[in-house]
């Protein structure tokens, strides 16, 4: 498992994790499960296998695909009548509208005791909620989004949000958070890219696994999403087929998965709306039972992605009725529907009274699902007496601890993509502050914070979170600079009216801040999110003539992106005095930009994606083979605007004299490499050392770069170290032509580099031997050590 030593470096410890069990404890534990299993009739069973939603939508609220449809009369069935019977899961209690913290988990803990003493067996539910950015609740704090922390090449500070986020929901009752995202980024077009890490497995794979440490560590479930393929829909748009080869599927999309359970010890994984090369994840045997259970030993629960039982009939068209659907499902592996009971309830019902269900595929599901409970401590009798305790009349969700928290993933996040020297802005007289981001709350916020998840529809409802905009933090940041502010445009708009007040603006000023990108939203109702996905690459609306008529003004431009995606902005890059990115920074978000702009933190992310150049050359990564590199024979330009791992600081870094311990190494050992770097500036900064590999010759075709280890270290100015990766060959493992995962023998260049295009200084080493068949057994982390000299 990745964390951070004290010297700032990554670091491997053996993965840990308070939910997950050994095998002596799970001997112990399971008795009380399987002594309710053969009690139970079938419906008791079917009633443990679904999830309740209640209310949602009653007031025309939608944040789920085909919410409207599915849900039905579902939403409205009052909760003593669905839950009769018992209850699986309750469906985000605190998620779906605004509901004073205190008050929801009163609501909460009386439907608990309302199970416990009205239902035959008293068995609770587990509670689960949206958590990618934050508790997805009213007043919780709100941090970054994915990509933010894919930014920051941090693993440990997102581990210690995952523990933050952990401690909330467990002060709530919630026993369950539908998150990380580790899907990898394939197409920069696709709407859910803001909900990504990377468009690198290995760095999903760290941050994701860590982020899963530090929940669990708080009693939480995590569930891994979207297992698999989802990312990788054609044409980047949302819910769309999925071709891609089991090469691809197995050597990119499933690493991050593989670590989250294997080093992770993930208890929950949700199946993908996706069908790879027409199999609907949700009722693919293989995936589920075959891969995951079996290969890689995943003991945990598989939940439904929001209404995909339902979706192999109504989207899919592989099942001829929800009972069907049912069927195909819980035989693949699924074991929980949610959002609520569709399919799981009277359709399998019936299939299993005709025989063409076994009992026995019920059975299973229950178990795994009476496990996990009992894991959680929900069968003991102390959860029962919990519930008697007084009520708590006031819930801090966004205690100053966490605010604190949020705003140094936010420092760390910023990517500075260009600068002329313009920043740091040092004490300007004036400045113009403009744009449609620059003064909006939810611009910093990703779709699936509660501000743009469910706010959004609740017109009038406060915030329920401190939040400054960017021009606010600018002001506060600068309190000696007269500020003038316009919006200019909107985000997505084609009106160009207020051109001219930006224009004015800026023209009376010593400087210009022009802050455009996203609004994040729901199906359509944002240009970035779950259902939003763009057809190019530009960005929205009419802003790129607004930067364009700002800067022609002459007065130097600073251009803030705050985005849920990359977007094609070299032209500013080569107009602007300074480019800095902003990845949905979150309720911290707009201090960090202002600090960064001043110089009082010095930027420090890098690029978790290729910034592309046009939408033409999408679906891009860096890690392509040499046929995806630009070419004579094609008239299209495929080299991004800037290179994945790419980002500037206030002070310069140095790499030198790479040396690899052994230039020999078998294929199944390690490969020990040793990289001198450089604070060569006058100001302290943090460095994200890239180690990137390239197989020269494959048995099939390999990326020309890949990064097989990266640390964050923080040096002083003029502070020397020197950064030792213990590479497993692993890390260059593929699939073979026989589809076999091995590592081969062969030449493996190496090099380190402030980005994957530029080779600073370089190596090479030979790994020998027989080709190594790789299982499961196989170690997947670098180990990184950092010693330091002045």
């Amino acid at each position: 498992m990745a964390t951070t030593s004290s010297n700032g470096a990554p670091s491997i410890v053996h993965p840990s994790s308070a939910l997950a069990t050994p095998d002596s404890a799970s001997r112990r534990r399971g008795r009380r499960s399987a002594e309710l299993l053969v009690q139970m009739t079938l419906e008791e069973k079917l009633a443990q296998l679904v999830g309740l939603w209640a209310g949602a939508g009653e007031n025309g609220e939608v944040v789920a695909p085909m919410q409207d449809a599915m849900l039905g009369e579902r939403a409205q069935e009052p909760f003593a009548q669905f839950a009769a019977h018992g209850l699986g899961q309750f469906t985000r209690v605190f998620g779906t509208r605004p509901v004073d913290p205190a008050i929801g988990r009163k609501v909460l803990r009386d439907a608990q005791r309302f199970l416990v003493h009205e239902t035959r067996l008293g068995i609770p539910g587990l509670a689960h909620e949206e958590c990618l950015t934050g508790l997805a609740a009213w007043r919780a704090t709100a941090f970054p989004t994915a990509l933010a922390w894919g930014a920051t090449f941090d693993p440990e500070l997102i581990e210690e949000m995952g523990a933050a986020i952990g401690s909330t929901m467990a002060a709530l009752g919630v026993h369950q958070g539908l998150a990380p995202v580790l899907d990898v980024i394939r197409d920069a077009r696709w709407g859910r890219v803001e909900e990504c890490i990377s468009e690198d497995p290995y760095v999903i794979g760290t941050i994701g696994t860590c982020y899963v440490r530090g929940l669990q560590s708080a009693g939480v479930i995590a569930t891994l999403k979207h297992f698999v393929g989802y990312s990788a829909s054609r044409a980047g748009r949302n819910l769309a087929p999925v071709h891609a080869g089991p090469r691809e599927v197995t050597d990119t999309l499933l690493v991050p998965f593989e670590m989250a359970v294997l080093d992770g010890g993930a208890r929950s994984v949700m199946h993908s709306y996706a069908e790879i090369d027409g199999v609907p994840v949700a009722a693919n045997a293989d995936l589920l039972n075959g891969l995951l259970r079996g290969t890689w030993g995943f003991d945990g629960t598989v939940v439904a992605d929001y209404f995909g039982v339902a979706f192999l009939q109504t989207m899919h068209g592989v099942a001829a009725d929800l009972g069907d659907a049912a069927a195909q499902a819980l035989t693949a592996g699924v074991d929980i529907e949610l959002p609520t009971g569709n399919a799981f309830l009277e359709p399998l019902a019936e299939k299993v009274r005709s025989g063409d269900v076994p009992i026995e595929l019920v059975d299973r599901a229950v178990l795994r699902v009476l496990r996990q409970k009992e894991e959680l401590g929900l069968l003991d009798d102390e959860f029962v007496m919990s519930l008697d305790e007084p009520e708590v009349d006031e819930i801090d969700l966004d205690p100053p601890q966490h605010r604190a928290l949020a705003a140094r993933i936010a420092d760390e996040s910023i990517v500075l993509l260009s600068n002329g020297g313009v920043l740091p802005l040092g004490r300007p007289s004036s400045i113009a502050v403009l744009g449609p981001n620059a003064d909006r709350v939810a611009a910093l916020f990703g779709a699936y914070s509660f501000v743009n998840h469910v706010l959004d529809q609740h017109a009038g409802v406060e915030t329920g979170i401190d939040v400054q905009t960017v021009r606010q933090a600018i002001a506060t940041e600068l309190p000696g600079a007269a500020l003038r502010y316009a919006e200019g445009c909107a985000v997505d708009s084609a009106e160009r009216s207020g051109f001219a007040a930006a224009v004015e603006a800026a023209m009376q000023c010593e400087l210009a801040v022009v802050v455009v990108g996203d609004q994040a939203g729901l199906f359509g109702r944002g240009t970035v999110g779950e259902g939003c996905d763009r057809d190019d690459l530009e960005l929205p609306g009419v802003q790129r003539a607004l930067i364009e008529a700002v800067v022609a003004t002459g007065v130097p431009t600073v251009l803030v992106v705050l985005s849920g995606r990359p977007y094609a902005i070299d032209w500013a890059m080569d107009t602007c005095a300074a480019v800095v990115q902003a990845f949905f920074p979150g309720e911290e978000g707009a201090g960090a930009i202002a600090r960064v702009l001043t110089g009082r933190t010095n930027p420090s992310g890098r690029l978790p994606v290729s910034l592309p150049r046009s939408a033409g050359a999408q679906p891009y990564s860096y890690l392509h083979p040499p046929l995806g590199a630009e070419s004579p024979v094609s008239n299209l330009a495929t080299r991004p605007a800037a290179p994945f791992g790419h980002g500037l600081s206030y002070t310069t870094f140095e790499h030198t004299d790479l040396r690899v311990e052994s230039p020999r190494v078998a294929t199944s050992g390690w490969i020990e490499v040793c990289v001198s770097v450089a604070n060569t500036g006058e100001r302290d900064g943090a460095d994200v050392v890239q180690l990137y590999g390239h197989d020269v010759v494959a048995s099939v075709t390999r990326p020309v770069a890949q990064l097989l280890g990266y640390a964050r270290v923080e040096l002083a100015a003029s502070e020397k170290a020197v950064v030792r990766f213990l590479v497993p060959t692993t890390r260059l493992a593929f699939s073979d032509r026989r589809l076999a995962r091995i590592v081969e023998p062969g030449t493996v260049d190496l090099w380190v580099g402030p980005s994957c295009e530029h080779r600073e200084t370089e190596a090479s080493v030979e790994l020998v031997g027989p080709a190594h068949p790789v299982t499961v057994a196989d170690d997947r982390w670098v180990q990184v050590d950092v010693v330091r000299s002045s």
